[in-house]
């Protein structure tokens, strides 16, 4: 990883910094194209520069990075580019996770695991198990996830407690609902990333982003470094929150 200064920068208020840091991840294909380079290198600088932004946070003092690494729309890609994705998933996770441990990072994938290869499956597992008692900064990886499919388990989920007398529809509030979601354990995130100019969601994490502060740069994401972050910082901090009241 680049060495990161630990040091905050002075121009920004620990006290107001997000506790939880959401990014959509877009603009490696356009990267690479822009340099006449394949697509799959656009995806190999991108998690260099997820590995960068998972360090600053951590220094920085950011509680938790979720990163939306794969959506369920995403199998609609080229199957040569799916099967790298796939195969550059696990490779990470095996490469990475023995400096993980050392960094004391808490890592967790979210989404529709089931049906990933079964090998990533396999290391999507070890590595939560092997981090889960780290008390560090908590990095949660989006993968084969969809935000409207994961309301309707939650759903689901909480019908099927109804209909076994488990609940009763009056005790079913925000809270109970939150708790059958993959994000039950940490909380919503403060601000939104996303990268290359688009203006959208993208069916990521919409019951959590209620209130979420939402930054777009026009920046590629393999682009996004410090620097990026810092100002998307800066403009978080002269944001007033203040959730429909006055």
């Amino acid at each position: 990883m680049q060495t990161l200064l630990k040091e905050l920068p002075r121009d920004l208020d620990q006290k107001r910094l997000p506790r939880h840091v959401a990014v959509i991840m877009d603009g490696n294909g356009r990267w690479a194209k822009r340099r006449g380079l394949p697509r799959i290198i656009g995806h190999r600088q991108g998690v260099d520069a997820l590995k960068n932004l998972l360090r600053c946070c951590d220094d920085w003092g950011i509680e938790a990075l979720t990163a939306y690494a794969f959506s369920t729309e995403n199998w609609g890609r080229p199957n040569e580019e799916v099967d790298f994705l796939m195969t550059l998933f696990e490779r990470v996770l095996m490469r990475e996770l023995q400096e993980m441990m050392e960094e004391n990072v808490r890592i967790e994938f979210v989404g529709n695991l089931a049906v990933l290869p079964r090998s990533l499956q396999t290391q999507i597992a070890r590595s939560m198990t092997l981090t889960k008692e780290n008390t560090g900064i908590q990095f949660t990886v989006a993968t084969n996830y969809g935000g409207r499919q994961e309301i309707l388990q939650a759903a689901r989920a909480i019908a099927t407690q109804v209909q076994q007398g488990n609940i009763q529809p009056d005790e079913i509030d925000e809270a109970l609902f939150s708790q059958h979601l993959y994000t039950a354990n940490v909380c919503d995130p403060d601000l939104l990333i996303r990268t290359s100019g688009e203006m959208r969601l993208s069916n990521f994490l919409l019951w959590q982003m209620a209130y979420a502060e939402i930054y777009i740069t026009d920046a590629l994401w393999p682009d996004f470094d410090r620097g990026e972050f810092h100002r998307a910082l800066s403009n978080y901090q002269q944001r007033s929150r203040r959730f429909g009241k006055i």
